[in-house]
């Protein structure tokens, strides 16, 4: 079974004198990838992983208590950490029209048939998501990911049918060939 470690959320400062710590969320899983007995690995790090004990939350606020973080110091050292946790490749969202930022992250993206670049990375932004495309003159195009937009999602093919509006991109917009995408 293959895995890739994924971001999964960012500590924020201790909440109490128990050892919780707050957590901006950048899954949307919590209940998943914070499960209690849940690996959880520090971004960047060879340090041990990080053993969810327990999660809850307070108000719009999660919280979490890791095993061996027992006071507010000990949660204080940890602000900041970025975590991840190890997700099976083939893992897919339950949704048929959801897909995993990793999932989309370097597939080719293609408007009448042509390639115009490669994702390189998805916002998540309060309206909606945006692809951050990347075409083969290095200049980044920002295509909302949105229904009106984005026709077809081909994992196999690896590949995004777009219909951008008139005007989205500017004259400086250039199709490039297929065969100089990968």
């Amino acid at each position: 079974m293959a895995t890739t470690k994924v971001v999964v959320g960012r500590l924020g400062r201790p909440h109490g004198v128990r050892g919780e710590v707050t957590v901006e969320l950048r899954t949307d899983e919590p209940e998943l990838r914070f499960a209690p007995g849940s690996s959880l690995f520090v971004e960047g790090s060879s340090r041990k992983p990080l053993l969810v004990e327990s999660y809850r939350f307070h108000g719009s606020i999660m919280l979490v208590s890791f095993r061996g973080v027992t006071d507010r110091n000990q949660a204080e050292a940890l602000r900041g950490t970025i975590l991840e946790s190890e997700v099976d490749d083939q893992e897919r969202p339950t949704g048929e029209d959801e897909f995993y930022d990793r999932q989309l992250v370097g597939l080719q993206v293609k408007v009448d048939q042509q390639s115009i670049g490669h994702v390189t990375e998805v916002l998540h932004l309060p309206a909606h998501d945006v692809l951050v495309i990347v075409g083969e003159n290095k200049r980044e195009l920002l295509l909302p990911f949105i229904a009106e937009f984005v026709s077809e999602v081909n994992l196999e093919a690896r590949s995004i049918s777009a219909t951008p509006p008139p005007g989205l991109f500017d004259e400086n917009f250039e199709v490039v060939s297929d065969t100089n995408a990968d």
